[in-house]
C-alpha cells in the first residue's frame, strides 16, 4: 500500500521570500585612490584628464561604487565632476562603500514589493542566500510586510521562526 505524500508547507498558503530571487545588477567600484598621483594626492589637471579619457560606457544599466580606500582628502567637487560623466551611463551611484550600495539595491528591491501578493498571508523570509544580503534588508522587509501579511517568520517553511504575527 502506497500513501500519497502531501506537502504541508504548499498547502499551508506560506508565501517565501526569497533574497537570491531578487536580480542583482552588475557592480563596479571606483576607488578614488587609483585616480591619485602617489595614491594620495589629487592633481586636478591629471584627474581631469583621466575622466576624459575614461571609458564610462562600461557602466551602463549597473550600480556604481565611488569611494576612496585610503585616508586621501577628496575635494568635493571630485565627486560632482566623477558624477558628471557617470550620470551619462547610469544614475544609480552610491558615494561610500560597497555596503551602502547593497543596501540600495535591495532596499529598491523591498520597495518596490507588489504588497498583494502577502496580503493576509503567512511569510517566511528564506534565512539563507548565495547573495550578500545586508542585515538592513531584513529590517526594510519586516517592516514593510507588517501592515499586510497575517504572519512574517524568518527561516524555512518546515523550521521557522516567528517574528511577527498579525493581532486579532
Amino acid at each position: 500500500m502506497s500513501k500519497e505524500i502531501v506537502n504541508r508547507v504548499q498547502k499551508s498558503g506560506i508565501v517565501t521570500i526569497d533574497f537570491d530571487d531578487f536580480v542583482i545588477p552588475n557592480i563596479y567600484k571606483i576607488d578614488l585612490k587609483d585616480w591619485l598621483v602617489d595614491d594620495f594626492f589629487l592633481v586636478e589637471k591629471k584627474f581631469r584628464e583621466a575622466i576624459n579619457q575614461h571609458n564610462w560606457i562600461t557602466y551602463s544599466n549597473s550600480y556604481v561604487c565611488i569611494f576612496c580606500s585610503n585616508e586621501a582628502i577628496i575635494p568635493q567637487w571630485a565627486y560632482m565632476l566623477l558624477s558628471s560623466k557617470i550620470s551619462e551611463v547610469t544614475n544609480k551611484v552610491i558615494i561610500g562603500k560597497s555596503d551602502q550600495l547593497y543596501e540600495k539595491i535591495y532596499h529598491d528591491h523591498i520597495e518596490n514589493l507588489n504588497l498583494d501578493d502577502y496580503k493576509n498571508k503567512p511569510v517566511v523570509v528564506k534565512g539563507c542566500s548565495s547573495n550578500k544580503v545586508p542585515k538592513t534588508a531584513y529590517y526594510l522587509i519586516t517592516s514593510k510586510l507588517k501592515d499586510v501579511a497575517k504572519s512574517i517568520m524568518y527561516g524555512e517553511a518546515c523550521s521557522a521562526v516567528p517574528v511577527y504575527k498579525k493581532p486579532k
